[in-house]
C-alpha cells in the first residue's frame, strides 16, 4: 500500500486582471456642474440662484394634471402626439414639425446625434458654438464623437457671429446659437442672425437654443420659430424647465422642417418623455396666462435687481434671460464664498465670473445687499440694453 503524500496540484495562473477604460473622447471631457442648493445658515432663508429654476413653481393646473394621474405601469406616447398637437396650436406651426425630448437638453441630444460624430474616415464632425456659453455643449458634442469649435464671445459676453461664419468649415455639421446666452445673458438679434444663415452653407444645420426665450422683452430679437420658417436648416430649440417651472420633469422640444424632424425622430430615444411630463406641458400651456403672470414676476425682478446693480456701479452684460453674469475674474470664488455665508447659492464658473438667477423678492434684495459690501465690482463693458 502506498502511503506517501500525493504531489500538489499545479496553482493555477492567476487571472489578468484589466483596467476598466472608458471611451477616449469621454476622458477629455469636462464634468458637468449643477448648482448647489444653498448654505443652511442659522437666522437666515437659504435661497438656490445657482441653477436658473424658476421659484415660483408650476400653475395651479399642473399639480391637477398630475394628481389625476394613475397610469404609471403603462409606457408613454413615443410620438408625445397630444403634447405636439398643443404646441402646434400654440406656436401655430404643423405638430409633425415638432420632436419631443427630455428638456432642452435631451432634445440637443437627439440632434446631435442624428447630425454629428465621426464619419467614415474616422474624422470628426465640427461643431461650432460661442464660448463661453451653455456648459452642456462640450459634453453632448463629444459624446457625439464630434468636434467643438469654441469661438470666443465678444467683450460684451454676446456671440461673435463674424468669427462664427469664419469658423464653419466643410466639416462643420452643426452650428449652436444661444440666446439669450447661458451663462452670460445677451440675446442674438433677428438682422444679425439672418446676416449669419446667409453666409452658412444651407446643409448646416443651425440650432437656436431658446430655453429662456419667454423671459425676453427687447426688440427685434431673434426668434427661432420665425427663423425656420424661412431657412430649412434652422432649428429652434425650447423647453419646459424655465419659465413654465417644470424642470423636474424634463420635457422639451425642437421645432423644424421636415428635411430634419425625419432624421431627430429616428434618433430619438424610445419613451424619453414621460407621460406625466407630457400631461403637465399640455396643463401649463392651456392655462398660458398664468405661465405669462409669473414670468413677469420675474422679469420685473429681474429689471429692479439690474437697477440696483447699476446704482452700485456693477457694470454687467445686459442679460434677456432670469439671471445675470457677473465677469469678476479672480474674485469670483470670493464673491462665491460672500453669498454662501449668507445662505445664497450662486453658480461660479471657476475664475470667469458668477452666474446669479433672480429667484424671490427677499432673495434678490439679500444679493444686492451682498453686492453693496463686495469691494471688487465688474469691469465688463456694458451691453446694450434693448
Amino acid at each position: 500500500m502506498d502511503t506517501s503524500t500525493p504531489a500538489p496540484e499545479p496553482s493555477p495562473s492567476p487571472r489578468e486582471v484589466r483596467r476598466i477604460t472608458p471611451r477616449a473622447a469621454l476622458a477629455k471631457l469636462p464634468a458637468y456642474a449643477a448648482g448647489k442648493p444653498a448654505a443652511e445658515i442659522p437666522g437666515l432663508v437659504a435661497y438656490k440662484l445657482a441653477s436658473n429654476e424658476n421659484p415660483f413653481g408650476a400653475v395651479p393646473a399642473v399639480r391637477e394634471a398630475l394628481a389625476s394621474f394613475d397610469a404609471y405601469h403603462l409606457y408613454p406616447d413615443p410620438a408625445a402626439t397630444t403634447l405636439r398637437e398643443a404646441l402646434g396650436e400654440h406656436l401655430g406651426v404643423p405638430a409633425e414639425d415638432i420632436v419631443a425630448g427630455a428638456g432642452s437638453l435631451g432634445a440637443l441630444n437627439q440632434l446631435l446625434a442624428a447630425f454629428a460624430g465621426t464619419n467614415e474616415d474616422g474624422r470628426p464632425d465640427e461643431v461650432v458654438y460661442s464660448w463661453r456659453s451653455f456648459e452642456a455643449y462640450p459634453i453632448s458634442v463629444g459624446l457625439a464623437g464630434a468636434l467643438s469649435v469654441q469661438v470666443p464671445n465678444l467683450p460684451d459676453g454676446s456671440h461673435d457671429l463674424e468669427a462664427m461664419a469664419a469658423a464653419v468649415t466643410d466639416r462643420t455639421r452643426v452650428v449652436l446659437l444661444c440666446t439669450p446666452n447661458n451663462p452670460t445673458g445677451p440675446s442674438l438679434r433677428a438682422d444679425a442672425v439672418r446676416e449669419f444663415l446667409g453666409r452658412v452653407p444651407s446643409d448646416v444645420v443651425v440650432v437656436v437654443d431658446e430655453a429662456y426665450w419667454e423671459f425676453q422683452r427687447g426688440e427685434g430679437l431673434a426668434d427661432g420659430i420665425e427663423l425656420y420658417r424661412e431657412h430649412p436648416n434652422v432649428v429652434s430649440l425650447r423647453t419646459f424647465s424655465k419659465a413654465h417651472g417644470l424642470a423636474g420633469l424634463r420635457v422639451g422640444y425642437t421645432v423644424a422642417q421636415q428635411e430634419v424632424t425625419r432624421y431627430l425622430r429616428q434618433s430619438a430615444p424610445a419613451f424619453a418623455v414621460t407621460e406625466v411630463a407630457q400631461r403637465a406641458a399640455v396643463a401649463s400651456l392651456t392655462n398660458g396666462e398664468q405661465v405669462r403672470e409669473r414670468v413677469q414676476l420675474l422679469v420685473d425682478e429681474r429689471e429692479r435687481v439690474l437697477r440696483g446693480l447699476d446704482e452700485l456701479g456693477w457694470q454687467h452684460p445686459q442679460t434677456q434671460a432670469n439671471f445675470v453674469w457677473l465677469p469678476l475674474g479672480e474674485n469670483s470664488e470670493a464673491f462665491a464664498r460672500l453669498c454662501d455665508e449668507h445662505a445664497l447659492s450662486v453658480r461660479r464658473f471657476g475664475s470667469e465670473g458668477v452666474r446669479v438667477s433672480f429667484g424671490e423678492p427677499d432673495a434678490n434684495s439679500r444679493f444686492l445687499e451682498l453686492c453693496a459690501s463686495f469691494p471688487h465690482p465688474s469691469t465688463m463693458p456694458a451691453g446694450r440694453r434693448d
